[in-house]
């Protein structure tokens, strides 16, 4: 029988070692432009966008402030023949300081339209919502008041030229639409519509008509003045009877927005130049709208405890301190000229010194304050211009390698 050798135990081979499995983990948490070019348009872009969503219609109360303030330089700048002594000692202001203000109000006015323009485009649904609201709609008659203000304070165009004519209808019509809008939804709305709805602010729509008015007087187009004149009139004395006698549960604006509270003030102004232009002469009618301005100015100084909150933190409502003023100082200065003494005159002097005052120290703070006008967003993520470096995790089966800042 054939002996079996024994079977030797077969050796053991190492265990083949598990293949590395290398995992490429990229952090990009911030989008990678490789082109700058295009990054900074990306953040120009952000920029512009934040500006415009913070930009409304209300920012027209700088132009607003400045255009008038433009026509209140040249009336002064220019007395007639037989002027009382402190008004020809006004006409010595070169008039080199006019034409700067002029064009400062220019380049303002094209600004705020341009920018208002890009948020139509853009921003189409809160131009709209803008449009409804019944504070905010009033607003938009003040870029086309600012545009015939500065029409009718202009250097270059005289009031019976052809531009002079194509642009008054350029900037009238637009607040012919306005007012078929606004005084239409009084008549259609219901019972009480404009008691609910009523706020100083719209006191800006009847400033419009008066406003237009003064330029067609200035054409000699009587006929479309006392139009102009006779539907802002009709509907200033409905309004200033609506806010007189407001529901006392209506709260008729924010506490923020009580400075617009001076356009009580600015509509018989404005009224009282336009008839003044329409008339010839500063007649007993716009004397008695004048007095108006003057007892309702009275009443507002007398209590400054009305505005103490508003004027906590600056904001784009205070130049409503400014335009009403000025309105008023204008009138001031007709009226002046009718009566020819030395206290009309030198109530004239006091008001357009304190108009002066009030829209320079309104300046200053505009210009330290833009950062406020115009808040940009904090938030904005500007670090794809330095993209974030591109952590490489290695795994093996003992190990784990962090490669960072590869790039």
């Amino acid at each position: 029988m054939q002996e079996t050798k024994p079977t030797q135990p077969t050796p053991l081979l190492p265990l083949p070692l598990p293949s590395p499995q290398v995992e490429l983990s990229i952090n990009l948490s911030s989008t990678i432009i490789p082109n700058n070019d295009q990054g900074i348009l990306v953040i120009i872009k952000t920029i512009i966008f934040s500006i415009i969503e913070n930009f409304h219609a209300g920012y027209f109360r700088i132009s607003l402030s400045l255009c008038w303030q433009t026509l209140l330089w040249k009336t002064l700048n220019e007395p007639p023949e037989n002027a009382h002594a402190y008004r020809r000692m006004l006409g010595i202001m070169p008039s080199t300081a006019f034409l700067l203000l002029w064009s400062l109000s220019l380049i303002i006015l094209v600004t705020l339209s341009l920018l208002y323009i890009l948020r139509c485009v853009l921003l189409t649904n809160m131009v709209k919502d803008e449009f409804v609201n019944h504070i905010g709609v009033n607003y938009l008659f003040a870029p086309w008041i600012s545009w015939l203000l500065l029409l009718q304070s202009s250097p270059f165009f005289a009031p019976k030229t052809i531009w002079y004519l194509f642009l008054w209808w350029v900037f009238v019509v637009p607040i012919f639409i306005l007012d078929v809008k606004i005084y239409g939804q009084w008549f259609t709305k219901g019972k009480r519509f404009l008691s609910t709805v009523a706020n100083p602010a719209i006191q800006l729509s009847v400033i419009g008509n008066f406003v237009g008015a003064r330029g067609a007087a200035q054409m000699g187009w009587k006929e479309s003045a006392m139009i102009m004149f006779s539907l802002g009139i009709v509907h200033y004395l409905v309004l200033f009877v609506t806010l007189y006698q407001r529901f006392s549960g209506n709260s008729c604006m924010p506490v923020m927005l009580r400075p617009v509270l001076f356009l009580f003030i600015a509509a018989p102004s404005m009224a009282s130049l336009a008839w003044d232009s329409i008339s010839g002469t500063f007649d007993c009618s716009s004397k008695m709208l004048f007095y108006l301005s003057l007892f309702l100015f009275t009443s507002l100084v007398l209590r400054p405890y009305l505005f103490k909150k508003s004027m906590k933190k600056f904001n784009v409502v205070w130049w409503g301190y400014s335009y009403p003023l000025t309105v008023l100082a204008l009138a001031s200065t007709e009226y002046a000229q009718e009566m020819k003494s030395s206290i009309a005159h030198l109530l004239m002097l006091i008001l357009s010194g304190l108009s002066v005052l009030v829209s320079f120290v309104l300046m200053i703070y505009t210009a330290l304050n833009t950062n406020i006008l115009l808040p940009q967003e904090h938030d904005l993520n500007l670090n794809f211009m330095t993209p974030r470096p591109v952590i490489v995790t290695t795994k093996t089966s003992d190990a784990c390698i962090d490669l960072m800042n590869l790039s």
